[in-house]
């Protein structure tokens, strides 16, 4: 079952696991789940997919019960009326803070195929960023003794295939657990000692305004399985809302 975090007559929001595609694709076609059916299997009704999250990232997926409310959100992410918030663990030490603006060619997506994705010219793309915390860890990886790593938060202004993960690449700070766009070695780190098979990137977070009502909205997916444990583990909790952290969540202080 997928958790659901919100749900109306109009909209439904669920907590996208990783590892978990949104639609069916002739890119996999071995996998037999995927988040779009799961969940139409699981209401018993016809959904929308709204937005795509890679296969890798967790978190806030929403979908729509109408086709009339799909086009009204799909004009609403368009317009740039949704405030996107997700967390990333990356290599090295970024600024405090800082803004990406560097054009992407698109590229393919996890459930496109490849005469889908063909625009030659780059387009816009924007991301804003805020590091949250820092941590060094006395294991050497390629040159350097000890490997560095920070805890960001990223709010995407466009919404470009693969934005986040070519944004953070192209300022050398990768994501860890991208197998396309990161570094082999810090991942292995990451997998061998500390026990995390997952790519570190998460939806945290979505606000919007309700599609019928025009009221605002947030939708919260509270961190959960190995992205908590590793956070947990490297002692990060305390610099994230608390919105974003499960009851029962190991802080700093116990």
């Amino acid at each position: 079952m997928l958790p659901i975090l919100f749900r109306d007559e109009h909209l439904v929001a669920i907590d996208k696991p990783a590892g978990l595609l949104v639609h069916r694709t002739v890119l996999d076609a071995h996998e037999r789940r995927f988040a779009l059916q799961m969940l139409r299997d699981q209401l018993g009704c016809h959904v929308y997919a709204i937005h795509r999250l890679d296969r890798g990232t967790s978190g806030v997926l929403l979908f729509a019960l109408s086709s009339e409310v799909a086009r009204v959100m799909n004009k609403t992410f368009t317009q740039r009326q949704v405030e996107k918030h997700y967390l990333a663990v990356v290599r090295g030490y970024p600024p405090l803070q800082g803004e990406i603006d560097h054009a992407l060619r698109r590229c393919f997506g996890d459930d496109e195929a490849d005469d889908e994705a063909a625009t030659p010219t780059a387009q816009q793309a924007i991301t804003r960023y805020r590091r949250l915390a820092t941590i060094e860890l006395p294991h050497a990886v390629d040159p350097y003794p000890h490997s560095r790593y920070a805890l960001l938060e990223l709010a995407p202004l466009s919404g470009r295939r693969h934005q986040l993960r070519r944004h953070l690449k192209h300022i050398a700070h990768p994501i860890i657990g991208d197998t396309t766009y990161g570094k082999a070695a810090h991942n292995r780190v990451f997998r061998a000692l500390l026990g995390c098979q997952r790519m570190l990137l998460a939806c945290t977070e979505l606000r919007f305004p309700h599609p019928v009502s025009g009221m605002p909205l947030t939708v919260v997916a509270p961190l959960a399985g190995e992205f908590l444990r590793l956070v947990e583990r490297l002692q990060w909790t305390a610099t994230l809302p608390r919105a974003w952290l499960p009851a029962g969540a190991v802080t700093a202080d116990g």
